[in-house]
């Protein structure tokens, strides 16, 4: 499903983790459920993994800190991306999307952990960039 270590793919922009996160969520529920993932980099930005943290309703889903970083810690990530799915299709990011970034990067940061970015995908193939906005 995903190549070995040496194959996986380094990161240098929003657009090289939106291509890695679309792979991954599923394109029949896109439109139906949100999906939160969260993708693990080393300290040369090379993918590690990505963890399908959540899927919930139409309108959201759960994104448990105490599991981004528990994963983050396992398997030695200095760096995460956060991701998911707007099934509305709108790429505006919401109040609550923001405040959560906001939480997750604080909480990562006591732990030396970057949170480089959050990207929303909707099902038409385009995406929303927070660092590419400034949100982040």
């Amino acid at each position: 499903m995903y190549p070995g270590f040496g194959e996986k793919p380094i990161i240098c922009s929003a657009l090289d983790a939106y291509n890695e996160f679309k792979q991954f969520f599923d394109p029949g529920t896109k439109s139906l459920q949100e999906q939160f993932m969260v993708m693990y980099l080393n300290r040369s930005n090379r993918v590690l993994g990505i963890y399908p943290l959540s899927k919930g309703g139409f309108t959201g889903t759960v994104a448990d800190i105490r599991i981004i970083l528990s994963v983050a810690l396992r398997i030695a990530a200095t760096s995460i991306i956060l991701a998911h799915n707007h099934p509305s299709g709108s790429l505006q990011a919401s109040g609550k999307d923001i405040e959560l970034t906001h939480k997750i990067k604080e909480a990562a940061r006591l732990m030396d952990i970057k949170v480089l970015d959050h990207i929303i995908l909707t099902e038409k193939g385009n995406y929303c960039s927070f660092g590419d906005k400034g949100i982040i």
